[in-house]
């Protein structure tokens, strides 16, 4: 076999990639998602652990930083002698899935299973399980569950996809689909979902044609036809007109809904309304940590893109799936906390590595939520501290933000929910390693408190009181730090009545603008029925750069209960569609106000 370049993930020392001579590859076998070129590390300068009160609280160790480096053409991963990759991608009609899936495969050399090749593969030869599909096909039926599942069983377990992993395109696609697999101990390392706005899917596939000459597919705006005498005899394909476009959008939606909960603590979105490059390069990262996990038995290093690898020592949260559950038992365990804790900083991490320098933190557990009687000022500490030695591990220097007192005379004070917050800043464990006073500092809120040094800043709740506006000293702030991050955790901005004989230099209209001016990296929030706080009903979670996510939650019959997704909206969802997502109405159509849910009021 001829010479040529392969990216081996060495046993010996499986955070370098480096390049050696060709050898067999046998590539693994992951669920889809883009990601950029080979990882490699460097040593960390330094390793931050914390506790608050007591180191026994909460530690979190700081392992090496993830660098990128450009990535070279024609490399593969060579996966032989190792655990090979298993993988489930999920993408709607005109998604770039099937694009993505080829990349992939060349650069991972995983065996690309689709239902729909299968299928025509079984039936053309001849199999027992091809002449049970040929008979629902040729009667116009769909081919039911079992025979696909039992199709795509039998492809698995073939020696060429043990030996080199797999890809699985589009399956499972229902919960009988997806629980055949559980029950035989078949299971994805990822879970990849293609996400990409419906008119933005819509656009992709009514601008199609067909050339019936060469059967090559062109689009009129993205890729048109390379001469006059191609493009007269184009043709629309009789499924990519509007209506049917949508039918099988909404038919999509409804089977990636219902296969999604079996893979929740798997799943990665990746923004597909990208050029292809781009999400290639999220998917391959992604694919590399997955891969030097599963070989390293150490899936903790995957649990998110962080530059940092942020190891969360807690014994049983790989066995999570999805939303923990029991929010309403307070005070919250330690694993539950850790488990905010990260996802906050899985998102924050990414908004920040995407160049986003206005952001806010907005995560309402009953813990965090100061308008229930259970708020506990320690647990907004400990993310406080979590996402502060997360960036500063990084060697980027932390401005910790506290607001002071405001306002004069009878009117001077702060706000209860943060009285003595700028004390336990102090005096809380910021590690062993000098973080504190070094890479991290505190400060108040206000354009002094910037100075050159700072890399990023993390203001804790920041909010107006009655009389007292803290807007003023915010935007002096932000404008003093320029391109600076500056990350705003559960901010309480709504505009309040002002004091008589204090004049605002800003107007409402300004204020209200310049409150709405930060961009969510994250949002999580408990919905009840109104004016209760008991049962949760639902969750609506939202983790830059992917869509808020609406769940149910629904008990189940052994007790306990899950969390289910019902809906995914590009924005953040008003209230009337919130109650139409939970009584199945669909969208877009004429909206009543019902007052069913009492955190709406909030959420607007």
């Amino acid at each position: 076999m001829a010479a040529s370049s392969v990216t081996q993930l060495t046993p010996g020392n499986h955070r370098y990639a480096s390049l050696i001579p060709s050898l067999p590859t046998r590539p693994p076998s992951v669920l889809l998602l883009s990601s950029s070129g080979p990882l490699s590390s460097s040593p960390s300068s330094s390793s931050l652990s914390s506790s608050l009160a007591s180191p026994r609280s909460l530690r979190v160790e700081f392992k090496t930083s993830w660098k990128r480096k450009p990535k070279p053409k024609a490399l593969r991963v060579d996966c032989s002698a190792k655990e090979p990759l298993k993988v489930m991608i999920s993408g709607a009609p005109a998604s770039g899935k099937g694009t993505q899936c080829q990349m992939i495969v060349e650069k991972y050399g995983l065996v690309h299973i689709s239902t729909g090749d299968l299928l025509r593969a079984e039936v053309s030869q001849g199999t027992e399980i091809g002449k049970k599909a040929k008979e629902y096909m040729d009667n116009g039926m769909l081919v039911p569950d079992d025979i696909v599942t039992d199709m795509v069983i039998s492809r698995l377990s073939q020696r060429d996809v043990k030996e080199k992993g797999w890809l699985l395109d589009g399956f499972p696609r229902s919960p009988s689909q997806a629980q055949s697999l559980e029950r035989i101990g078949i299971r994805p390392d990822i879970y990849i979902v293609l996400d990409v706005p419906d008119e933005i899917l819509i656009d992709r596939c009514v601008g199609r044609r067909l050339d019936p000459a060469t059967g090559k597919i062109y689009h009129l705006k993205y890729f048109p036809p390379e001469t006059e005498e191609v493009s007269a005899r184009l043709i629309t394909r009789s499924d990519d007109t509007q209506e049917k476009v949508k039918s099988r959008l909404e038919t999509h939606k409804r089977n990636a809904e219902a296969a999604l909960p079996t893979y929740l603590d798997l799943l990665k979105r990746v923004d597909g309304n990208r050029p292809k490059e781009i999400i290639f390069e999220e998917i391959d990262s992604l694919l590399q940590q997955v891969y030097n996990a599963v070989n390293n038995k150490n899936l903790d290093e995957i649990k998110g893109k962080l530059v940092t690898n942020l190891k969360v020592t807690a014994s049983n949260k790989d066995n999570w799936r999805g939303i923990p559950t029991r929010l309403n038992n307070i005070p919250h365990s330690k694993e539950i906390r850790e488990y905010f804790y990260y996802d906050v900083l899985q998102a924050t991490w990414k908004a920040v590595e995407d160049k986003r320098s206005r952001l806010k933190v907005e995560i309402n557990i009953p813990e965090l939520n100061p308008e229930m009687d259970v708020y506990r000022i320690g647990t907004l500490m400990e993310l406080v501290r979590t996402l502060a030695l997360s960036f500063a591990d990084d060697g980027k220097r932390v401005k910790v933000c506290v607001q002071g007192s405001m306002g004069e005379g009878a009117l001077a004070g702060m706000p209860l929910q943060l009285a003595g917050s700028r004390k336990i800043l102090e005096f809380m464990d910021w590690g062993d390693h000098g973080a504190k006073g070094t890479f991290i500092n505190i400060g108040s809120i206000g354009a002094r408190e910037v100075d050159e040094q700072d890399d990023i800043f993390i203001l804790v709740a920041p909010q107006n009181a009655v009389g007292n506006c803290i807007i003023d000293d915010l935007k002096a702030m932000t404008d003093a730090a320029g391109n600076r991050p500056v990350i705003l955790v559960n901010p309480r901005l709504k505009d309040l009545p002002g004091s008589s004989g204090i004049m605002q230099t800003m107007g409402r209209d300004k204020r209200l603008e310049y409150a709405a001016s930060f961009e969510n990296c994250y949002c999580f929030r408990l919905l009840y029925y109104a004016g209760t706080q008991y049962p949760i009903m639902g969750a609506l979670r939202m983790t830059y750069p992917y869509r808020y996510e609406l769940f149910k939650r629904v008990d189940e019959p052994s007790g306990k209960e899950k969390y289910v997704v019902i809906a995914t909206f590009p924005e953040k969802p008003t209230g009337d569609e919130i109650n139409d997502a939970f009584q199945g109405k669909p969208r877009n159509k004429e909206k009543t106000t019902s007052g069913l849910w009492g955190f709406l009021s909030s959420i607007l």
